[in-house]
């Protein structure tokens, strides 16, 4: 028996249950003692129903950890091995990871709306009853199994606790950069939205080297703290219109790009509009399932030349981008622990997220107990 958060319904509180029972893997799965893992915005997404998933699930999907047992036929990875996960499982095979676009990989899709594995199953039971993993995930636990898609090995002596980070916000945010946008150097960078992911696409634009990275959100803390991962010009928009504030930095053309990292349709809208012409707009922030982009098609597309892409995961091929961030973590040029703005314990996991709506942490880092 082992410990976990369980989302019990939408809109409840997760529960704290101690008699979690975790399945031994099956052919191509692992077992993974979690160590660490972040609480995102996406875990409160799918709390209050944004993200629609089966329940009782155990949420989490962007943790760290250590495996324990393998799967028949697995041959990434081993007992012992320190291990990322990755709540897009990555085939390798299919049409779209053919064609180096892993994060839209078919068989990842299917983990998505099921709340299980790959087979559309779980591993997971509590009270007798099956309990759904959020992403072929549910990090949320202090062991899990994923399918061995799902997991990135990492280096022994990488902090795990900073390793965890590397699966979501990093990934996703960093990735919305170099991979999606392809920001160039020199650009101008226009931010909306500096939570965890904001950071990370912050800190992206300036591993790229844009000339200027305009942080625009309406909480002062999230502008400071932007400023300490690069942001160059800040935007407080809860006192001045957010478009006018950007347009006012750029000569009133607006930025070459521009990403919304927040998911709703006025930061989406204002991110479209302060994109100058022949410019490139990213929506990156999970929306509501009605929410929508409209765009005038004459002046606001074809006359203005704009280029408006979603950013799913952060465009990420996962078994060569993670190493790259390391690499990057490794030459001082990206920053994990200033992401980290305190650690927690599994119990105080609906605190953490409630603290996600005041903006004023960058991540809650769940860290376990070792076993035994």
């Amino acid at each position: 028996m082992v410990r976990a958060a369980v989302l019990p319904a939408v809109g409840q509180p997760l529960e704290i249950r101690d008699d979690v029972e975790v399945e031994d893997p099956h052919p191509g799965e692992v077992q993974v003692r979690i160590a660490a893992s972040g609480v995102c915005h996406s875990d409160l997404s799918a709390r209050d129903g944004v993200m629609l998933m089966p329940t009782p699930v155990v949420l989490g999907h962007e943790g760290a950890g250590v495996v324990e047992r393998v799967g028949q036929g697995v041959t990434r990875v081993r007992p012992g091995d320190h291990v990322l996960v990755s709540w897009v499982p990555q085939c390798g095979a299919c049409y779209y990871c053919e064609r180096r676009q892993g994060h839209l990989c078919e068989k990842a899709m299917i983990t998505l709306s099921a709340g299980g594995l790959l087979d559309g199953t779980t591993r997971l039971r509590s009270a007798g009853r099956p309990l759904h993993q959020m992403a072929a995930s549910g990090t949320f636990a202090e062991l899990t199994v994923v399918p061995e898609t799902g997991v990135v090995r990492l280096p022994d002596d990488l902090d795990l606790k900073l390793a965890a980070l590397l699966g979501c916000s990093v990934l996703t945010g960093v990735g919305a950069v170099l991979n999606t946008a392809q920001v160039a150097a020199g650009d101008t960078v226009a931010v909306v939205g500096c939570g965890g992911v904001g950071l990370n696409v912050i800190q992206g634009a300036r591993i790229a080297g844009a000339a200027r990275i305009i942080a625009v959100d309406t909480n002062t803390s999230k502008l400071a703290l932007a400023a300490s991962f690069g942001a160059t010009h800040a935007v407080d928009a809860s006192s001045v219109d957010a478009v006018s504030g950007v347009m006012a930095l750029t000569e009133q053309r607006g930025a070459d790009v521009a990403f919304e990292v927040v998911g709703l349709q006025p930061t989406i809208d204002q991110a479209v509009a302060m994109t100058r012409r022949g410019g490139h707009a990213v929506l990156v922030g999970v929306p509501a399932l009605d929410t929508t982009v409209a765009v005038p098609a004459f002046f606001g597309m074809v006359l203005a030349g704009k280029t408006i892409s979603g950013c799913w995961y952060g465009s990420s091929n996962i078994c060569e981008d993670v190493p790259r961030l390391i690499r990057l973590y490794r030459a001082g040029r990206l920053d994990l622990e200033g992401l980290v703005s305190r650690t927690i314990r599994l119990d105080d996991v609906n605190e953490a997220l409630e603290a996600l709506g005041t903006g004023d942490l960058a991540r809650s880092v769940i860290v376990h107990e070792p076993a035994g």
